[in-house]
């Protein structure tokens, strides 16, 4: 149904890596990317092992996979069986051909852990929920995507209300089941207070201490709280970037709920009109472009945002190599920039600038500074890479 940004990365993955893994949170359509990998069974074998039956054919793994040597193994929901990690370890130095095992995992830190045995054999890939690139067709689009958020089953959705209900559902279960089963051990109704309150303070700075006031917790245990959200995909910690300019740099990470949509439910936002009137709107836009940008990002940049005390600021800022590109966030039609903005260029010294708006079509705005819309992140992100190597 749609043309997912994670599928070409994981064909070129596969060509040289003997196994793949693809992370991503629960729902955003990894098992349906993995069956596509695993259509011919002539050539690839799927397995989901939260059933029986699957687990029952691993019941002597070293076997099983010997014998299907020549076929790609898909691997779902992997961290139900750690173990395999280690049998999968043996069974790759044996045989090292790329392509041969595609593993899914619902959180990144768990199976990153349980993968250590797999160093330098196993290479991953990045999922988020749907991005503007894989869902739009048109400008109108976006408004819903931004709405709804990226998960398939919240997008399409009959209507508004329908999709609503469903990522509360998601919301509840995460709380209620998912962190348990990542070895979570935090009360679920605590930790729905805690990621409320990093909905209110979405593209903020994050104050571990005044969050562990209102929740009447130690700031270490708020900090932990904010590692599990992150480290389940949920949450982005953006961190801010440091360059020795001789000017005094704000230190503290910003945080954004990474699905716009699971944002909107936190902040009780069921629509277009609700959205549009709310306090958090231009927060809720930043958020859904600095999503934009880190998955379209090429391997290796980095991103981050960039402060002064003096007032100098810009959103993002994606670095690779030579190349520093800094990106401006604006939730109007007409955007304007501050003073802070052009500053901030001239301290990064920056290759290119932008600023991303709700537009259709963008423009130049002054001295080689350009106005785009969402959609033209990917190009603009490909385009300025490309330029530093000739």
């Amino acid at each position: 149904m749609f043309d997912r940004l994670a599928t070409p990365k994981i064909a070129a993955h596969l060509e040289w890596s003997p196994a793949v893994g693809i992370l991503g949170p629960r729902q955003v359509g990894k098992t349906t990317l993995a069956q596509h990998f695993a259509s011919d069974p002539a050539k690839a074998i799927y397995l989901d092992l939260d059933t029986a039956s699957a687990r029952a054919r691993l019941s002597n793994p070293s076997a099983f996979f010997a014998a299907n040597r020549q076929r790609l193994v898909v691997l779902d929901e992997i961290q139900n069986q750690p173990e395999l990690l280690q049998e999968l370890r043996g069974e790759i130095d044996q045989d090292r051909r790329p392509g041969r095992f595609l593993i899914l995992g619902s959180a990144s830190f768990k199976l990153l852990k349980q993968s250590q045995s797999l160093a330098g054999r196993l290479s991953l890939v990045d999922m988020s929920p749907l991005l503007a690139s894989e869902a739009c067709a048109q400008f109108a689009d976006i408004e819903r995507l931004w709405l709804r958020g990226g998960f398939p089953n919240s997008l399409l959705a009959p209507n508004d209300a329908a999709s609503w209900d469903w990522r509360d559902a998601l919301i509840r279960h995460f709380l209620n089941t998912d962190l348990a089963q990542l070895g979570i051990n935090v009360e679920p109704e605590l930790m729905r207070r805690f990621w409320r309150m990093l909905a209110h303070l979405h593209g903020q700075m994050f104050n571990a201490s005044g969050i562990a006031m209102s929740l009447g917790v130690a700031a270490s245990t708020a900090t932990r709280y904010l590692d599990h959200l992150c480290n389940a995909l949920m949450v982005r910690r953006l961190e801010p970037h440091h360059i020795n300019i001789g000017k005094r740099l704000v230190k503290s990470p910003k945080v954004y709920v990474r699905d716009s949509g699971l944002l909107h439910s936190l902040l009780s936002i069921q629509s277009v009109n609700d959205l549009l009137g709310h306090p958090s709107t231009g927060a809720s836009w930043e958020g859904f472009v600095v999503e934009q940008i880190a998955a379209h990002m090429p391997a290796g940049a980095s991103l981050s945002f960039y402060r002064t005390a003096a007032g100098a600021e810009i959103d993002a800022v994606v670095e690779m190599g030579r190349v520093r590109m800094g990106f401006e966030v604006k939730f109007s039609s007409a955007p304007k920039v501050t003073k802070g903005f052009w500053q901030a260029r001239e301290d990064l010294q920056l290759t290119h600038a932008h600023i991303i708006a709700p537009v259709a079509e963008g423009w130049p705005m002054q001295d080689g500074v350009s106005v785009m819309g969402v959609a033209d992140i990917p190009a603009c992100l490909a385009q300025g890479f490309a330029s530093s190597h000739p």
